[in-house]
């Protein structure tokens, strides 16, 4: 059994390391670039993950630029979640902007119809006219 436990130890901290240094911003490490940082924890597991903990991320740096206040809410924390509050939503039979645009296009759909039936009343005067030449008689 003690004979497992550093060998069990070691492998948490270089997985720990490892995580940490894939998640940690940009912004928050120190001295190299994340790249190398991986590269150094996955290839040097005890060294690397030692160093990255002395040396690789900025922890002090990374609590002072946090300043985020005490969550209000259930989305409070999560801006990406919060809806904006300048704007109310209106259901649309409530929406002035909506009814007029409404009837803007029962009139344009209306004109439209009126159209079409006076087409179709030429189109049928054309049919009768060439259907009986004569100008009505028959015979």
């Amino acid at each position: 059994m003690l004979r497992i436990l550093p060998t069990v130890a070691l492998l948490a901290l270089w997985v720990w390391a490892f995580i940490d240094c894939l998640i940690t911003p940009e912004d928050e490490i120190r001295h190299l670039p994340k790249v190398v940082w991986i590269i150094i924890v996955l290839f040097f597991p005890l060294v690397g993950s030692i160093a990255w903990l002395v040396a690789g991320k900025d922890r002090a740096g990374a609590r002072s630029r946090r300043n985020v206040a005490w969550p209000s809410g259930p989305t409070a924390g999560y801006p990406e979640y919060e809806r904006p509050q300048q704007r109310r939503v209106v259901a649309p039979d409530d929406d002035p902007e909506f009814l007029a645009s409404l009837k803007r296009d029962n009139a344009r759909h209306e004109d439209m119809l009126k159209q079409w039936e006076a087409d179709l009343r030429r189109r049928e005067e054309e049919l009768r006219r060439d259907e009986n030449p004569e100008g009505g008689a028959k015979g």
